[in-house]
C-alpha cells in the first residue's frame, strides 16, 4: 500500500512464448501453498506458475494447447480454467493434466447446459462454479456434479436494462451468494442479490469515460478482506478502489 511504483513479479521481457515472457495475459491468482502465481497466458494458450520467490526469472507451463481466459482455485486447491475455445469450464488437479468438466462443453449455444464465450469464473466453498457468460450476456452457476447451469443474472438479452448485461466478464460472489459483476460493454459494476430479478448498479453507469465514477470496459475486479473493491477499468488502463459501504 502507498508504493507509487509496481514491480514486475512474472514476464516483463516483452510480447513472446519464451517461458520467461507472456502474451496477453488475462488472469492470475496467487496459490499460497507454493507461494507462486499462476497465470492464464491467453495469448500464448497456456496457464504458467511463476514462484514469488526473488530471482525467479520464468514460469513453468502447467497446462498448454487451452485458450484459457479465467481462474479459480477452491479450497481443495482445484484449478478451475475457462476455454473460450471449448466454451467449457474444466477442474483440474495441479500438476495432472486429465481435467473434470464442470460446465459448458456441449458447444456453443445459449442452452443451459451451453456456453458461448465464458471469460471469468468463481468457485465457492461448496464448489458451485459461477461463471461470466460473456456472449450470452448472462452470468451461470453450476453446482457440483450439475449437467446444466442456472441463470443467475442477465439473460434477457443484451442491453442496458438492470435486468439486463452487455459482455460481462469479471465476476465475485460473497458469503450470501450476492454477485457482484464487470458489466463491461455498460460500463458499470452490477451486484445482483441471490434469487434477485434484477441488479443494482454500485459503481459506474455514469456512460463511458475517465471520470472518477467512470469507466471505458470494466474486466476484472476483486475485493480485499476490507470490503474494499478493485476494478480493472481497461481501456482507461487504470486500476480504481472503491469503498462500498
Amino acid at each position: 500500500m502507498g508504493d507509487t511504483n509496481g514491480r514486475v513479479v512474472a514476464g516483463g521481457n516483452g510480447l513472446g512464448n519464451r517461458l520467461d515472457q507472456l502474451k496477453y495475459p488475462t488472469d492470475v491468482l496467487i496459490d499460497k501453498e507454493t507461494d507462486s502465481l499462476i497465470i492464464c497466458d491467453q495469448g500464448n494458450r497456456r496457464v504458467v506458475r511463476w514462484s514469488r520467490r526473488s530471482g525467479t526469472t520464468q514460469g513453468e507451463i502447467l497446462i498448454d494447447n487451452i485458450k484459457c481466459w479465467g481462474l479459480a482455485m477452491d479450497d481443495q486447491r482445484y484449478l478451475y480454467i475457462s476455454d473460450t475455445d471449448k466454451n467449457e469450464v474444466r477442474r483440474y488437479q495441479i500438476g495432472d493434466k486429465n481435467a473434470t468438466l464442470v460446465a459448458g462443453g456441449n458447444g456453443k449455444g445459449a442452452d443451459l447446459n451451453q456456453l458461448n464465450f465464458p471469460t471469468y469464473i468463481f468457485v465457492d466453498q461448496q464448489q458451485t462454479v459461477y461463471v461470466s457468460d460473456s456472449s450470452n450476456n448472462r452470468v451461470m452457476k453450476w453446482g457440483k456434479g450439475a449437467k446444466e447451469g442456472i441463470v443467475v443474472a442477465g439473460s434477457q438479452g443484451k442491453g442496458s436494462a438492470l435486468t439486463q448485461l452487455s459482455d460481462p466478464l469479471g465476476l465475485f460472489v460473497d458469503t450470501l451468494g450476492t454477485i457482484y459483476v464487470a458489466d463491461s460493454l455498460n460500463h458499470r459494476v452490477i451486484r445482483w442479490a441471490k434469487g434477485a430479478k434484477q441488479g443494482t448498479v454500485i459503481v459506474g453507469g455514469n456512460g463511458k469515460g475517465e471520470g472518477a465514477n467512470q469507466f471505458n470496459r470494466p474486466a476484472g475486479l476483486s475485493f480485499d478482506r476490507h470490503g474494499n473493491l478493485y476494478v480493472v477499468d481497461r481501456n482507461n488502463h487504470r486500476v480504481q478502489r472503491f469503498s462500498i459501504k
